[in-house]
């Protein structure tokens, strides 16, 4: 008498636990599709760095807010930092973008 009544009980649990689990991949299946990780700019640089190539360097939008600009700078300096193993032109390349998408002048340090 008690081996039916198990043997119900298991096929219950198990047609419940199948139940959910299709729900969860369709749920699964439908969600949006989410940002992958993003790429680094990969070109080659210009000889004088215009916005566009300052924007892609750091992964923004040329009319992105400075808060994001700076974010954005502080991630890509710690990946190519020279300090942890990056180089130290890429390293200048990068805060040269940073400048220019602030709009500080690379020639504001010669006053003499």
């Amino acid at each position: 008498m008690v081996v039916p009544l198990v043997a119900g009980a298991v096929v219950a649990a198990t047609a419940i636990a199948g139940k959910y689990s299709i729900q969860a991949w369709q749920a699964y299946k439908a969600r949006p599709p989410t940002a992958r990780l993003r790429r680094f700019y990969e070109g080659g640089f210009q000889p004088k760095m215009t916005r566009r190539e300052a924007a892609l360097i750091l992964g923004v939008r040329e009319s992105t807010a400075l808060e994001k600009i700076k974010e954005a700078h502080r991630k890509v300096m710690i990946a190519n930092h020279p300090d942890a193993g990056g180089s130290h032109y890429l390293a200048s390349k990068i805060n040269e973008a940073k400048d220019m998408m602030l709009g500080k002048s690379s020639n504001s340090s010669s006053a003499f």
